[in-house]
């Protein structure tokens, strides 16, 4: 086996290339490169160096990914026989996908693997755009990185952007978080005598500035908060500023227990907006769910008992544990499947106790959820009908039993059958999958929304309901019900 020794062209013109590079790529036999595309290879060729590039492979795939693979995988073959050495732009270990390919070939053994120095870009990016980097940056692959790896209070270096494509998309993923009109900077061939830099607003960044293989994105920090509506961090320290010392007198006082009917409140409205198909709304009302999930994580920082990053750690230990079909080797068939293995890894996290069985399904905000939740536990150990023929029996037989109660009984007794009867109904939903919570609010909300009609039309009358009649009235729900209908 001989060796393959990687070496950096460094970020520009030959005047930036190490010295001890210069000699090595004058010295070597077989140079290979990723690309003719870099200004010292120019001047080196005029210098007399040969070189074989890879720019072929670039013009047989659509992506990015199989290139490097091939790239690799044809200097492997090559380094069984020959000693080879492949030059690379900027440094090695920056920013090269190639050469981590080369790096996982060598821990596998398959080639001996040499890895030399080359000036990065980052040093004269640094200088040119005149910033800090322990301020905190973050370089990306712009090939490959989505909104949810942007820090937008950290300087972002976006490499690996060729063209007026791959600036397009990552335009497209930046405007996912910034304004369109935020400023940007195209820098290219930084540190050199070509460097050139030039700023222009994200919606431009794909039509006026020109871009090539030396070209590096630069996004600068956000400095005000409302430049950052989009990021996560911003909300949190929205919600811990109107919580602390100076912050609102309302959210200060709030607890866990007083925020408990807000938290209902908001869910319920969200539904309505599922309902409605109102993306808008959905949207609103989801960020006021968010906030009651934020204002109960900070009350639980505040207090020193938990904070939002354990409820992250929570919820996502147990998706990544009870979905090992996803995460795991464990195969599951279809949907039910997943069910089961999901109460089955559910059970075997609480493990044996000797509580009651219905003892952790008690809801008391929702009548209906806990008798569901009762249903549904008892059927765990086999306490159900076999079918759903059962439970309609059952009910026909509650609802006879209600209505003799009607006639005949007490009022204690008119309430317990009553229970009874939509004890049964809540058991019929279960069987057909439903949920008898949001059935209900199906039917408030649409009785509110036809008998609103009523009142309207009662009021465009000018007279008091008193003057109508039932059925006139049920003449305007029925109208109600028609252009609902459409």
């Amino acid at each position: 086996m001989k060796t393959l020794t990687v070496i950096g062209l460094g970020a520009g013109d030959l005047d930036q290339l190490q010295v001890g590079v210069y000699k090595q790529l004058k010295a070597a036999q077989n140079v290979y490169v990723r690309t003719v595309d870099h200004p010292v290879l120019t001047e080196l060729v005029a210098e007399g160096l040969q070189f074989t590039s890879f720019d072929a492979i670039y013009e047989k795939h659509d992506t990015f990914q199989p290139v490097y693979e091939e790239i690799a995988e044809n200097l492997v073959a090559m380094a069984a026989t020959e000693d080879v050495m492949y030059a690379v732009p900027g440094h090695p270990l920056v920013a090269e996908q190639t050469v981590q390919l080369l790096i996982a070939a060598a821990e596998a053994g398959k080639v001996q693997l040499v890895i030399e120095g080359g000036q990065s870009f980052l040093d004269p990016i640094f200088g040119a755009l005149k910033i800090d980097p322990i301020e905190g940056f973050q370089l990306l692959d712009g090939t490959s990185f989505s909104m949810h790896d942007i820090n937008m209070r950290q300087h972002i270096l976006i490499a690996q952007v060729y063209d007026m494509f791959s600036a397009s998309e990552v335009k497209l993923t930046l405007m996912e978080k910034y304004d369109d009109e935020y400023p940007v900077t195209v820098v290219t061939a930084a540190g050199s005598a070509q460097e050139k830099l030039v700023t222009v607003p994200l919606y431009e960044l794909d039509q006026s500035v020109e871009v090539n293989n030396l070209t590096t994105i630069y996004v600068p920090p956000v400095q005000e908060q409302e430049e950052a509506l989009r990021d996560w961090t911003t909300f949190r320290q929205i919600i811990a500023t109107l919580r602390g010392p100076n912050g609102c007198p309302w959210d200060r006082k709030q607890t866990h227990e007083s925020l408990k009917k807000y938290l209902l409140e908001e869910a319920h409205e969200y539904l309505a907006a599922v309902d409605a198909e109102d993306d808008f709304a959905m949207i609103e009302e989801l960020g006021d769910v968010l906030l009651q999930v934020f204002l109960h994580a900070q009350i639980g920082e505040d207090q020193g008992y938990f904070a939002l990053e354990d409820v992250l750690a929570s919820i996502s230990e147990k998706m990544i544990r009870r979905h090992p079909h996803v995460f795991g080797d464990v195969e599951v068939d279809d949907a039910d499947g997943v069910v089961a293995n999901w109460e089955a890894i559910k059970a075997e996290e609480k493990g044996t106790n000797d509580k009651p069985l219905l003892t952790e399904e008690y809801r008391p905000f929702s009548s209906l959820q806990t008798a569901y939740n009762y249903q549904k536990r008892a059927a765990t150990v086999g306490f159900d009908w076999p079918d759903v023929d059962g439970a309609w029996d059952k009910f026909a037989e509650e609802w006879q039993e209600f209505r003799h109660e009607v006639t005949n009984g007490t009022s204690t007794s008119r309430l317990d059958e009553l229970g009874d009867v939509l004890f049964t109904i809540v058991n019929l939903a279960r069987f057909y999958k439903l949920s008898p919570e949001e059935a209900m609010l199906h039917a408030n909300e649409k009785f509110a929304r036809r008998f609103g009609y009523v009142e309207m039309k009662v009021k465009e009358s000018g007279q008091p309901f008193s003057a109508y009649t039932l059925e006139q009235l049920d003449a305007f729900w029925n109208e109600a019900k028609h252009l609902e209908k459409g």
